[in-house]
Formats: structure tokens, C-alpha cells, sequence
């Protein structure tokens, strides 16, 4: 593996590095009547990262196919790619696209980006931890990360919602989103 010591952690050199979809998770929580969460995940992804000689320079990219989407349940997948949600006929994809480094501790960083779902871009903020990397059994070098964020949906243009009759509504204004991943460098 080819690492560098940084500001107290290993990190990998300078490169490119893909999403290995088989070993990364891209999932979200929201909560339902107000009283449980429900979760879900996208299937279909692809991303890169790509490390800078400055690690805080270091920039990465994801798309999601929004068809993609399972909560385990079929009927409210259905209704989450319909028009209500995610209109996956309209917006196939849903796109990150970070745009700075903010700051870091340790293994842990701070993250700017654009996420655009339907046809709205909005500035998130990333919360990354470093995983660490090695070599995989097949000599690939690899590293984890675990990202989290929570947005304000209705700000993407996903405000579908039910009145409850005892107060709250049926699904919550705020999603929480989720990876636990590993990339891999391109050769």
C-alpha cells in the first residue's frame, strides 16, 4: 500500500479512487409518524474520490440511480420513486459533488458539497471518518470512510406529507443520510 503520514494519521498517496459498490452501503433514515425510523438504501451507485497531494485539496464525486431505492417494502418504494418523491422518471440520478474541505481532526473531516435531488442543488456539510487503508487479499489498495449528513427535504422539492390527527406529520422533514464505504485505486 502506498501511504503517507499525515498530521498524525496514515493516509493513502496522491490518486484516484473508486467506490467498490460490493463493499459500501448508501442509505438513509427517516422517521415515520414521528414515532419510528425507517430505513433505506440505493442499490445503484457510483463515485470516486480523488486525493490530492494537499490532503485537504482532496475532491469527490457520487451518483445514485433514484430507481434504485429499497426500504424493504414495495408498495412504499413505489410511491417513493412516484411524482410525491423522487419522480425517478424525471430525475434519474441523484449527484454529490464536493466542493472543499473545511476542516479535520484526527480522522475525523468536514466536508462541503452540492447534492442535487429532482432538479434542486443545494450545499451540504459532510461529516467523514477516515476508516484507514490497506491492501486487500487481490493487492488492491483500498480505504474506508464512514459519511454522514442530515438534510431538510422539502428543500429539495420533496414536500408530500400527511396531517397526523394527534400532531406531527407522517413523514419527517429531516432524512438523515448515511455511507459506510471502502474505495479502491484505479490502476
Amino acid at each position: 500500500m502506498s501511504t503517507r503520514a499525515w498530521e498524525g494519521i496514515t493516509i493513502p498517496e496522491a490518486g484516484t479512487f473508486d467506490l467498490d459498490a460490493s463493499h459500501t452501503h448508501v442509505g438513509f433514515v427517516a422517521k415515520h409518524m414521528m414515532v419510528t425510523k425507517v430505513r433505506g438504501a440505493f442499490g445503484e451507485f457510483s463515485g470516486t474520490v480523488t486525493i490530492a497531494d494537499d490532503p485537504l485539496r482532496s475532491s469527490a464525486e457520487l451518483t445514485i440511480k433514484t430507481d434504485s431505492i429499497d426500504t424493504g417494502n414495495a408498495d412504499r418504494d413505489g410511491h417513493l420513486r412516484g411524482d410525491d418523491f423522487l419522480s425517478v422518471d424525471k430525475f434519474p440520478e441523484i449527484t454529490f459533488r464536493s466542493t472543499r474541505v473545511v476542516s479535520h481532526s484526527d480522522e475525523d473531516f468536514v466536508v462541503l458539497g452540492d447534492l442535487t435531488i429532482r432538479d434542486v442543488t443545494k450545499e451540504v456539510t459532510l461529516k467523514v471518518e477516515y476508516g484507514g487503508a490497506g491492501t486487500n487479499p487481490w493487492g488492491a489498495e483500498v480505504f474506508g470512510f464512514s459519511i454522514s449528513t442530515e438534510i431538510e427535504r422539502e428543500e429539495f422539492g420533496l414536500t408530500w406529507n400527511v396531517a397526523l390527527e394527534t400532531g406531527g406529520v407522517l413523514v419527517s422533514k429531516k432524512v438523515k443520510i448515511e455511507v459506510e464505504g471502502e474505495a479502491t485505486r484505479r490502476a
